[in-house]
C-alpha cells in the first residue's frame, strides 16, 4: 500500500494493480503468481489461505493487501485499473469474486477490468454487463479494435515499445483509451510524454511525475 499512497501524494490519477486469488478464494493484490520475489516466504498465492499470507512479510512493515483494501483506499481518490491475473483455469471463481468486492465496496464507476486472459475478460463481460473492461496485449495489432467493441470494452494495455502513432491514431479514431506498459527509464517517459492522451504504467512514480511537470511547464 505505500506505493499507493506515494501515487496518491504525487498526484496520480489512476492506479493499476494485479489481483490474484488466495486459498479460500479472496482477492489479493499481488503483480507475482508466487510470494517468492515480494515477501519472506515462498509459495504459490492459491497455495495461501487470506489468514496465512498476511503473515507474511511483504517489506517496509507491509504485507499483502486484500482488493477491498485498496479500492477502500482509492475511493473518491483515484480511478482504479484492476489487471485480472488469470492463467486459464488457475483461479477459479476470480472474475465474479472481484466484480462482487467492486459492488461491496461502491466502486462501480472508478475502476476496469483488465487481462492478459482474454477469456477471463469475456467472463467479466458476461457476469456484469455494464463494468468496464479492457484488453492487455504484448504488441500492437489492428486486430484488437474489433474485439474490443465485440466485447464492449474501450481500454487496451500495449507494451510500450510497440506504441505507434499510427495505432495511437487508430484508438483515437475509434475512442479507445491506450494504456502503455512499463516504461521505468527516464528517456522512454520522456518520449511518451509527447502523447497526452495515454494512461502511463510505470514503477517509477517519482520519474513520471518530474517528466510530466516539466511537459505541463514547457506547455504553460
Amino acid at each position: 500500500m505505500l506505493g499507493f499512497q506515494k501515487a496518491l501524494e504525487l498526484g496520480f490519477s489512476h492506479l493499476e494493480l494485479d489481483v490474484q486469488l488466495t486459498k479460500d478464494g479472496v482477492p489479493v493484490v499481488i503483480h507475482d503468481p508466487t510470494v517468492n520475489r515480494t515477501t519472506n516466504g515462498t509459495g504459490a498465492i492459491n497455495a495461501f489461505t487470506l489468514e496465512e499470507i498476511r503473515k507474511l512479510d511483504a517489506g517496509q512493515g507491509e504485507v499483502i493487501p486484500t482488493l477491498e483494501e485498496a479500492l477502500r483506499f482509492a475511493k473518491d481518490r483515484m480511478i482504479v485499473d484492476i489487471e485480472l491475473k488469470q492463467m486459464g483455469d488457475t483461479y477459479p471463481g476470480l472474475e465474479e469474486k472481484v466484480i462482487n468486492v467492486i459492488k461491496e465496496t461502491g466502486m462501480e464507476k472508478q475502476v476496469f477490468l483488465t487481462s492478459f486472459d482474454h477469456y477471463s475478460v469475456e467472463r467479466a463481460r458476461a457476469l456484469d454487463p455494464d463494468i468496464e473492461l479492457g484488453l492487455v496485449i504484448y504488441g500492437a495489432t489492428p486486430s484488437v479494435f474489433p474485439y474490443l467493441e465485440a466485447i464492449g470494452a474501450r481500454y487496451v494495455s500495449v507494451k510500450y515499445v510497440y506504441v505507434t502513432p499510427k495505432f495511437m491514431e487508430e484508438a483515437r479514431k475509434r475512442n479507445i483509451q491506450l494504456i502503455v506498459w512499463t516504461p521505468d527509464d527516464e528517456a522512454a517517459l520522456e518520449t511518451l510524454a509527447q502523447y497526452p492522451e495515454l494512461l502511463i504504467v510505470t514503477n517509477n512514480l517519482e520519474g513520471w511525475a518530474k517528466v510530466y511537470q516539466e511537459k505541463i511547464a514547457q506547455n504553460a
